[in-house]
């Protein structure tokens, strides 16, 4: 069976262009479907025992329910990948019934949190514009942090205000990047000694490309020096930097370009947290709110 998928994972990062983040989280979420159901071979991959893995997840107290359907994803895509390759007969998941997905709220920074934690990185350190660069970079361009580490210097369009950015799939996308973070950017490069386009746009210590592991050190290096007790994680930078657009008006279309979503209904999430757009139309627009 590890041979398998260690076949399907080769086939998601070459076929599928699948980011190294989701081909960890695949293989270890595969390597415990396999410990758990005790599989070990093609024939043993049956309902019954995908029914038993999943009774498994929904007893764990500490395992939410979209973490839960996170694991069933990755064994369901592995038997997807099994049965086109006719290796087995059909999919042992025709069927069963699954847990629903739980429908939760992004979290996100206020204004008034993102600029304290903006202006966090002082002069301070041998990395201080590094990491003031970076943080600006993640909360103007809404870039997912496998998006941010992949960029090079020549994917920045310091004239036009434009990084290019490749998503999911390596789907390429143009997103657009303020005046400020720019100016940030452009004084963290002038303080390197070679800068060519090919190069990675930040580094690490070793001088070798910034790892996605590196810049969530980074976050959480700056909230910590902020002494904040609440979770902060990249993507709540993209939570953030979509929530807040909202807030001032831009369009659902226009965010879902920016965000990279292949799906408007992906985009759709957020306006259940601007409600102070919500609630600022409202005001404008209802009859009787004025009165």
């Amino acid at each position: 069976m590890r041979e398998h998928i260690v076949d399907f994972l080769s086939y998601l990062r070459g076929t599928r262009q699948y980011s190294a983040h989701t081909l960890r989280a695949y293989e270890s979420d595969l390597k415990e479907f396999l410990a758990i159901s005790k599989v070990k071979s093609l024939p043993e991959i049956e309902r019954g025992s995908i029914r038993a893995y999943i009774a498994d997840l929904q007893k764990r107290k500490n395992l939410s329910r979209n973490s839960c359907l996170r694991k069933i994803s990755a064994v369901r895509s592995l038997t997807r990948f099994l049965v086109e390759r006719n290796l087995i007969p059909d999919s042992p998941f025709v069927g069963l019934v699954l847990p629903k997905k739980e429908k939760l709220l992004p979290k996100f920074m206020t204004e008034s949190e993102v600029s304290k934690l903006l202006e966090a990185p002082s002069s301070i350190g041998r990395f201080f514009l590094r990491d003031r660069a970076l943080l600006e970079i993640l909360y103007s361009s809404g870039l997912r942090r496998a998006e941010l580490s992949s960029l090079n210097i020549g994917d920045v369009d310091f004239n036009g205000g434009f990084l290019r950015a490749f998503g999911k799939g390596s789907r390429e996308r143009v997103v657009p990047v303020g005046n400020q973070a720019l100016g940030v950017l452009r004084s963290y490069l002038n303080s390197r000694p070679l800068r060519n386009g090919g190069e990675p746009l930040f580094l690490n210590a070793r001088g070798a490309r910034l790892s996605e592991e590196g810049i969530a050190l980074i976050v959480k290096k700056w909230k910590n020096s902020l002494n904040w007790p609440k979770r902060l994680t990249p993507h709540m930078f993209r939570h953030s930097f979509a929530t807040h657009l909202l807030n001032a008006g831009c369009d659902l279309r226009s965010l879902q370009e920016m965000l990279g979503h292949k799906n408007l209904a992906n985009t759709q999430i957020y306006t259940h947290v601007s409600l102070d757009r919500l609630k600022d139309v409202y005001g404008k627009s209802h009859p009787r709110s004025r009165i």
